[in-house]
């Protein structure tokens, strides 16, 4: 639980700097971390789906 309190810690004192920041700045910030994990996030759904699929259709890469 250690480990969670000092991430909860973390992450409170990154989304207070952030809720403090000028509102272009905090569209800036929230996009150039945002738009970057929802790709990767999208390429490893894309990726996890792909190769369940040739799994069960039996396909090899």
């Amino acid at each position: 639980m250690v480990v969670f309190a000092a991430l909860a810690d973390w992450w409170g004192s990154v989304e207070l700097w952030v809720v403090q920041l000028w509102f272009p700045l905090q569209f800036v910030v929230v996009m150039a971390v945002v738009v970057p994990v929802c790709l990767l996030a999208a390429l490893a759904v894309d990726r996890a789906v792909d190769r369940i699929a040739a799994a069960s259709r039996g396909v090899r890469d």
